[in-house]
């Protein structure tokens, strides 16, 4: 079965049809309403002078905040290597490790074991893959 759904934006200020979402920002705080071609022009019309004076502040910048740069790096440490198989292989070697926080790059970036049943029973990247290649 078929479903079209049909959205009609109408005018938060006198509910006329075919309206546009406008956002704007006053003291630090965004807004959005919908407004059609009258009322549009109206809010446009009472900004104007004091757009005109204003000066255009640039875009936030897309750089990684601390907050959000930490849980996207931890979301894709997570998603690259089983940390707690890093973990057990260096016990096994003899390497001391901690049970919580980094992993140092000497024991995450050592060459794999010699023996192929070693390296079974460490598989550096999450799904268990057996890759040829130093760990990452």
């Amino acid at each position: 079965m078929a479903k079209t759904t049909i959205v009609h934006v109408t005018d938060d200020l006198d509910g006329s049809k075919d309206a546009q979402s406008v956002t704007f920002a006053f003291q630090g705080v965004e807004y959005t309403i919908d407004l059609a071609k009258k009322n549009l022009s109206a809010f446009e019309k009472a900004l104007k002078p004091y757009i005109e004076a204003a000066t255009r502040v640039p875009a936030p910048s897309k750089a990684r905040s601390a907050k959000s740069g930490a849980a996207r790096t931890t979301a894709k440490r997570s998603a690259g290597a089983d940390y707690a198989a890093i973990r057990d292989w260096a016990r096994s070697e003899g390497l001391e490790v901690s049970d919580r926080g980094r992993i140092p790059r000497a024991i995450a970036t050592r060459s794999r074991p010699t023996s192929s049943t070693r390296w079974a029973a460490a598989p550096w990247r999450a799904g268990g893959s057996r890759s040829r290649s130093a760990p990452c």
